[in-house]
């Protein structure tokens, strides 16, 4: 029996039933997955004003235990890790010794002496090998998990009714940004009040063997309340709607959290030294005394959509940025974009700003982060 070619994309726990709701799939960091199932636009409405349903086992998940498993972390990481209380999750990132973004993660902090990272799809092995690598000095072990779960997401305003109907657990104590161990459907698994989609929402940490269980029972709970399967490609204009930065688009290898605007999860105050906080240290002054770009918003005052690496111009035709991430906006009816732009071009309001279209200067407007921030 022929064996399938090892660089083959690697496949969900849900795969067979994707295929079988007629998914759209693409190759996504090494991971065959749904880039949608019907219409981009339905899935990301229904998102906004009901729910949707997210296959997102293509998460890297590193588990770090032991006595020093909190300080190894603070050592790797640019966060206070060992201050996060049990039960709750941090966003953070970690940096190499210049300063530049390597990944960006969420820390859920499981236990007294266990964390659970979770790193971006293409940048899991990286970021274990450096975790590894940074927590060897310490009474920590890091472990691969990234065969240990299925990850699945609800996302919307009707998520909490829906899991309120599969789970025993106190949901309305659960608070954005924490994780508690229940079941759903009957399924073990850790709830997380977290997302990525700019609305309230949870993702579900469970063994693989119970994913399709639990996404169809979920599906069934959600039926009368609008909850449709949702692909890649709207989560990605939800995050862009919502201002949140995507790893390879707004943050890479040569931009520091400073760069991206999102100096404050770099805790210069916290024990003992970390990886990078020589750099860090001199591109937090930078950022202050003169920065040299900002990551903005754009708003398109036409039709034509803006894309990542487009160059954003002055009204006297000189460059003065660069797209990183740009779309049609659902919710606004017009292109978005997110760009970095040069200090003085900036302030939300500045005119004359323009992104080059195909060598045609289409007039944009600059807006504050995020586009969209949903009423709690």
């Amino acid at each position: 029996m022929s064996q399938p070619p090892t660089d083959a994309p690697r496949r969900t726990a849900l795969d067979a039933l994707h295929r079988a709701l007629g998914a759209t799939m693409t190759d996504f960091a090494g991971w065959d997955m749904p880039l949608r199932y019907a219409s981009e636009r339905d899935e990301h409405t229904a998102v906004r004003t009901r729910a949707g349903l997210f296959d997102l086992s293509h998460m890297g998940e590193i588990t770090v235990t032991g006595p020093q498993a909190g300080e190894a972390l603070d050592y790797a990481l640019v966060g206070h890790i060992s201050a996060l209380a049990v039960g709750r999750a941090r966003y953070t990132m970690i940096c190499a010794a210049d300063g530049g973004i390597v990944d960006d993660l969420i820390v859920y902090r499981l236990g007294e002496d266990e964390y659970m990272v979770v790193a971006n799809a293409g940048n899991a092995q990286v970021v274990l090998d450096a975790v590894t690598e940074r927590a060897a000095a310490f009474d920590a072990t890091v472990r691969d998990d990234r065969d240990a779960y299925a990850l699945i997401a609800v996302q919307g305003p009707e998520s909490p009714g829906i899991m309120k109907g599969l789970t025993d657990a106190d949901l309305d104590g659960l608070k954005y940004y924490a994780g508690l161990p229940g079941t759903v459907a009957g399924v073990p698994a850790l709830i997380a009040r977290t997302g990525y989609t700019g609305e309230d929402g949870f993702e579900l940490f469970v063994a693989p063997e119970h994913a399709e269980e639990l996404w169809k029972a979920i599906t069934e709970a959600g039926a009368g309340v609008g909850l449709i399967p949702c692909g890649l490609s709207c989560r990605d204009t939800l995050r862009l709607e919502a201002g949140m930065p995507l790893y390879g688009h707004e943050l890479t290898t040569a931009t520091t959290p400073f760069d991206a605007g999102l100096g404050r999860v770099v805790k210069f105050d916290k024990p003992g030294d970390f990886v990078g906080r020589t750099a860090l240290t001199a591109a937090a002054e930078r950022a202050a005394e003169q920065p040299p770009r900002k990551l903005v918003g754009l708003v398109a005052e036409g039709r034509r959509v803006p894309r990542a690496g487009y160059p954003v111009t002055a009204a006297d035709g000189t460059v003065i940025g660069e797209v990183t991430s740009g779309a049609p906006s659902p919710t606004l009816g017009q292109p978005i974009a997110i760009a970095y732009v040069d200090a003085a071009h900036a302030a939300p309001g500045t005119e004359g700003v323009a992104v080059d279209i195909r060598g045609a200067q289409e007039p944009h407007k600059v807006v504050a982060l995020p586009f969209y921030k949903r009423q709690r």
